[in-house]
């Protein structure tokens, strides 16, 4: 069994095996185990490993409060997940369903990255690493950013 990181992103999903699927092919993630509920055979917990970091998921619990982004007209909790090659992940996720809200470019805190929607409602942030910025850089640039 893997390390538990200290903060894991647990998410709630409708269709949580199509989203395991879509995970799996769209990010690279490695499904670690499934626990399946008996009476309905929904996924009751998921772990993904993605990268150096695990993901947890469920499919929709409504008595225990377990909503997908849908049941709340959207999320407003994005995932940001690093890859070595952000334009190659980020279009094969489109290609799978993924919905394009942000191109990819060069950002001006130096990673490379874009905004996708997942087919399930969730939202991510996919980047590659790219320039070292400095705080006071990375301010600078900002500011020069929001300037109109």
């Amino acid at each position: 069994m893997t390390a538990t990181p200290s903060l894991t992103p647990y998410i709630v999903v409708d269709r949580a095996r199509e989203a395991i699927a879509f995970y799996t092919a769209a990010f690279g993630a490695e499904v670690l185990f499934t626990l399946t509920d008996p009476d309905d055979g929904r996924i009751g917990h998921a772990e993904l490993k993605l990268g150096a970091s695990v993901l947890m998921l469920a499919d929709e619990y409504p008595d225990f409060g377990a909503l997908a982004p849908g049941a709340y007209g959207g999320s407003p909790v994005k995932l940001h997940f690093y890859v070595e090659d952000v334009d190659a992940v980020f279009a094969r996720a489109v290609s799978l369903g993924a919905a394009e809200l942000r191109p990819v470019k060069a950002q001006f805190h130096g990673d490379r990255s874009g905004m996708l929607a997942d087919p399930f409602g969730h939202i991510w942030f996919l980047a590659t690493k790219g320039e070292e910025v400095p705080p006071e850089e990375m301010q600078a640039r900002w500011d020069a950013s929001m300037a109109r």
